[in-house]
Order: C-alpha cells, then structure tokens, then sequence
C-alpha cells in the first residue's frame, strides 16, 4: 500500500497491540483520521503521561496513581493472613470483581522463561518473603495462567514457599488448560478460587 509515511508508521504501531492485525490496524488509523484535533491531542497527552500518573506499588506490584499509596496494601479490612500471587496488574482486577478473595496480592514481573531470559529475580522473592513475615502470612494462592511458563513458576514457587512452611493452594483447575485469566468469564474464576486446592 502506498500510504503516506506518518498513517504507515501509525499503523505499525497500532500492530503492536495483542491480537491486532494488519488489517484491524489500518481500520483503527483511518479512524482515528476523522477524529477531531483537540481528541487526537487529549489522546496524544494521556498516552505521553501514562507511565507517569500510573504507578506500581512498590510492595505488591498492583497500580496506583498515588506514590506510596496503594488501595490493596493500605485498605484495613483486607485478610493479611493469605497473599494471592499473580503475573499481572490486570489480573488483580478480575480477581476483585469476583468477590472471593479479600486478602493481599503480590504481582511478578515476569514468569519464568529461560528462553526468553526471564528468571527467578523477576519473582520478586525478597520482597514476597518480607512481607509473609511482617503479616505472618499463612497461605499462599498461586493464580497464575496455566500455561507452560505459568505452570513452571508455579512449581517455583510451591517449592520456596514450602521451605518457607507456608500453606501453598493454586485455582482449581476448573480453568480451561492454556487459557489465560483474561479470557475467563467471573462465575468460573470466582469458583476456581473457592475450589482452590492445596498445591
């Protein structure tokens, strides 16, 4: 296609979205073309201050838009005896919206993956292991994807928190195999928490 080089250059990025082709990119960029200059601009603005208004908890790893300030750590009535470990900010949303559980989370950088160079630092084990022992953590919920690098981690971390006698229980396998939590509708992972077993 011969489109001029600033609406290309839109499009391979708009590519760079999860599950955006080729053709839902270009379809995207032509839409964007009939916005209005000041929207394009709001976006613009939003977009180039995202990484500033939106934090990371330096404790849990869940986001915040306040420096030191985390609704999940700070929050009275949640269970500080069980901690939920989870690859994702996202994910902590869907578990929230089932009501299920009430305790602390504890978001990883990143799932183990040697191909890909993501090891055991990303785990974030020191700052897990501080926090299970200023809140006398009983147990552990491992909730994450169930894929190859999932159930690796997985096993990781059944393993530390074992030798840590901490009680460790991983979502019920209700969860379709190599499904990801985002793709899961709340019924099922409110009942995969409930029916979590020890793991």
């Amino acid at each position: 296609m011969y489109y001029p080089k600033a609406l290309q250059a839109l499009i391979t990025i708009l590519r760079k979205f999860p599950g955006v082709g080729l053709k839902t990119a270009e379809r995207y960029a032509f839409h964007l073309l009939r916005w209005h200059a000041k929207d394009l601009q709001a976006l613009s603005t939003m977009i180039g201050h995202l990484k500033e208004e939106i934090q990371h908890c330096s404790r849990c790893g869940c986001l915040t838009d306040e420096i030191n300030r985390c609704f999940f750590c700070d929050e009275p009535s949640r269970d500080k005896k069980k901690i939920c470990i989870l690859a994702s900010p996202k994910d902590v949303y869907l578990i929230e919206e089932t009501k299920s559980f009430h305790g602390l989370y504890h978001i990883v950088q990143n799932l183990l993956s040697p191909i890909e160079g993501y090891r055991i630092e990303g785990l974030l084990l020191d700052n897990l292991q501080k926090r299970i022992q200023e809140n006398q953590i009983e147990e552990a919920i491992i909730a994450l994807d169930s894929t190859l690098e999932g159930d690796a981690t997985a096993l990781y971390f059944k393993k530390i928190l074992s030798e840590w006698n901490i009680s460790v229980t991983r979502l019920a396998f209700g969860i379709p195999l190599g499904s990801s939590l985002d793709f899961i509708d709340k019924g099922t992972l409110s009942q995969a928490l409930i029916g979590r077993k020890v793991f």
